[in-house]
């Protein structure tokens, strides 16, 4: 199963030109040797090469136009925390099927908020439904897995959901190095992050 985002690129995949605030690209989505991978083409490009057989390339899976827009930098020091979005990115890093309900429950939130878009959806050999989305900012591609729900296990799902944008995905409580602060320094360090972790967890559970 492969869930790894897929970013947006900044110049044509082919001529190697780069793009434009606001031009106009075509965005391939093929299957390669080991995993799913894009191309994304300025239009001279693809009116030369594609647009008369867009499924050519072997592998393919999907095709749809877009608009590059240029990335605002980062902010500075910013405090990184989990919300629907992180949350999801991280589940799609791990790669986990654990959290394929998870993650759709997650995907189907942010396209209500418009973070996310749906591209399109294919049927994969087995039968399933794979979902094909794009974030609208900054033009990361991924895949979700439709887990086919039924209504009496929603619930369930929503609660793990709930539990995981309130407590983070595996969390881990850090402490010092015992020979560098003594092992009471430690501990209490481990108890002062503990507490003060509290308001960022409900900050995140109300940004999601």
């Amino acid at each position: 199963m492969d869930w790894h985002f897929r970013s947006r690129s900044h110049q044509c995949n082919e001529c190697e030109a780069a793009f434009e605030d606001e031009q106009p690209y075509h965005t391939i989505l093929f299957r390669g040797m080991e995993s799913l991978e894009r191309r994304d083409i300025c239009p001279g490009c693809w009116t030369k090469n594609h647009k008369a057989e867009p499924g050519k390339l072997g592998g393919y899976i999907s095709h749809w136009q877009g608009v590059y827009e240029v990335p605002p930098p980062p902010p500075p020091e910013a405090i990184q925390k989990d919300n629907a979005e992180t949350l999801l990115k991280k589940m799609i890093e791990q790669n986990d099927p654990e959290h394929t309900e998870a993650c759709f429950i997650l995907a189907v939130m942010l396209e209500r908020k418009r973070v996310i878009k749906n591209k399109d959806q294919v049927r994969q050999p087995d039968g399933k439904r794979m979902l094909i989305y794009e974030h609208t900012k900054n033009g990361d591609v991924f895949t979700i897995l439709d887990p086919a729900l039924k209504l009496t296990d929603l619930g369930q799902v929503q609660a793990k959901v709930a539990e995981l944008l309130e407590h983070g995905l595996n969390p881990q409580t850090e402490t010092l190095p015992e020979e560098e602060t003594g092992e009471g320094e430690a501990e209490s360090g481990s108890a002062e992050s503990d507490d003060e972790s509290q308001p960022e967890v409900a900050a995140a559970a109300d940004q999601a």
